[in-house]
């Protein structure tokens, strides 16, 4: 079989070469690709590299860990899975051996493998990549393709409503309307949140958090925001605000919007030193940073498949395999024109 993977040759520019198709070992399975999204993470792996640069300047960049598939060969001791099977696959595979793994929270793991970043960098834009067989995740039949590569960031939106713990009827805030705000926003709708303010400065984000269940949306440059939120959620603030943007400025909006002994969650990943100004939020406000997932994967494809959970309407724009160059550019350059980007490496369904 003929594999080929695209790969980032430097910052700005995406290049596709043969390589050779990997062989499952005992426990892995080899996967035909189908859909993979474009996640913003890769987007920034684009435009500027890893978040996490590599220690060797050699290494192969391969981007790519919303992915889909189909079964094309097993490893000898695989018995969840046989040739043909429609998957998805959770991307970071942990030691299994740390407290942190042995405690069930396999998604803080130190040495997780995660595709498209440390250790290996090893992306899911290829014809053919293996994985083990316990991070691989049968699709059901009612599911599409497409939905089964953004089970990915729903289960960060799953997981992200999960870490506020109890929201019947409480009030929310998520900044930033992205795929990942736009999964919160679905996340904490079906966990009983009562009032979801979204804001954004891009209107077709903002738009589609409307229909998918935000209660009131709102242009982050408005004159006097905070005022208008406070407005709809109450003179105090927020019991919850997300921040998803992975932005300074947004950052330091959540502690303007939290309530007294509220929560704030930073979703997105924020680079560099965001300034916190502790006596806006001594009135024992928390402050909890979510990472990823873990255990949410079997949820999320039910809530997909059972209709419930809606990520098929959010991928606005397909790319074929080819054309992946042009996929991250178009990412980069039309952000007001897009919601999810997928590209299509092979046509499955």
């Amino acid at each position: 079989m003929k594999n080929t993977v695209a790969i980032l040759e430097h910052p700005g520019k995406m290049i596709i070469k043969e390589t050779a198709t990997p062989e499952p070992k005992a426990h892995e399975v080899l996967i035909k690709v189908g859909d993979v999204g474009i996640c913003g993470s890769d987007v920034h792996g684009f435009q500027h590299g890893p978040y996490i640069p590599p220690k060797d300047p050699n290494q192969t960049i391969g981007l790519g860990h919303e992915m889909a598939g189909v079964v094309e060969k097993v490893g000898a001791d695989v018995t969840k899975f046989k040739v043909g099977d429609r998957v998805c696959i959770e991307p970071g595979v942990p030691c299994y051996k740390c407290e942190f793994c042995l405690e069930g929270h396999y998604n803080v793991c130190p040495v997780v493998d995660f595709m498209a970043t440390q250790p290996n960098y090893k992306g899911a834009l290829t014809n053919y990549l293996t994985h083990p067989e316990d991070m691989t995740y049968l699709l059901p039949d009612k599911m599409t393709m497409v939905e089964g590569a953004l089970v990915e960031p729903a289960a960060v939106g799953i997981h992200a409503g999960e870490m506020a713990g109890d929201l019947l009827g409480k009030k929310v805030v998520i900044l930033g309307s992205g795929c990942i705000g736009l999964m919160t926003v679905q996340a904490t709708k079906l966990m009983g949140a009562a009032e979801i303010v979204v804001i954004d400065v891009l209107q077709n984000r903002l738009d589609k958090a409307k229909e998918l269940g935000a209660t009131a949306i709102f242009d982050g440059r408005e004159d006097n925001l905070v005022e208008k939120v406070k407005e709809v959620v109450g003179q105090y603030g927020a019991d919850v605000v997300y921040e998803t943007a992975g932005a300074i400025p947004t950052a330091k909006m959540a502690l303007e919007l939290v309530k007294r002994r509220g929560k704030i969650l930073i979703v997105g990943t924020i680079p560099g030193d965001t300034p916190v100004d502790f006596l806006k939020i001594n009135r024992e406000v928390s402050i909890q940073t979510v990472f990823r997932y873990a255990n949410d994967y079997p949820k999320t494809i039910s809530m997909i498949a059972s209709g419930k959970f809606d990520v098929l309407s959010m991928a606005d724009k397909y790319f074929d395999y080819q054309d992946t160059q042009e996929a991250f550019e178009f990412s980069v350059n039309n952000k007001s024109d897009l919601i999810k980007g997928v590209i299509r490496v092979a046509k499955l369904d």
